[in-house]
């Protein structure tokens, strides 16, 4: 299992699991789960941000840079606190985020074109638990997503 795990992930990696079409490979990891949490949690300053997904919020400013220049994100400033930041996930940002999405859940139909429905739900099921498993050694107050099939 653990030398399947390590093929899995490197490639993974390899892909970015990046999906089909023109919105293959255009979206690192990293900007697809900040903008993922943004839009199912809804605007909120770094460190809720960082908190939320288990990680430094030096490292959340450093990923979110390149979004907002981008215009996938904005920020404001935080209505009751003029010094924090607020980060939103923008009109264009919610536009980008469904298109790499869909072909992400394009190339998981195209991959597991052969699996019955049944052998889909197990791997999702099982593979949601091994992530909850990974979360319980690594913890974050990010929830595993159940992905869509």
């Amino acid at each position: 299992m653990q030398h399947q795990v390590a093929v899995f992930a490197r490639r993974a990696e390899q892909t970015r699991l990046g999906g089909i079409g023109q919105a293959r490979n255009s979206m690192d990891r990293a900007a697809y789960l900040l903008l993922n949490r943004l839009e199912r949690n809804g605007p909120m300053g770094v460190k809720a941000l960082a908190s939320g997904m288990g990680i430094d919020s030096s490292t959340v400013t450093r990923q979110v840079a390149p979004l907002v220049e981008g215009g996938l994100v904005t920020r404001t400033t935080h209505p009751d606190d003029g010094r924090a930041v607020v980060l939103k996930l923008s009109p264009h940002g919610t536009a980008r985020l469904n298109q790499v999405r869909s072909s992400r859940r394009e190339l998981m139909a195209v991959l597991t074109d052969d699996w019955t429905e049944e052998d889909r739900e197990t791997f999702c099921r099982l593979l949601t638990r091994f992530n909850t498993a990974m979360e319980g050694i690594h913890p974050s107050t990010e929830t595993p997503e159940v992905p869509a099939s």
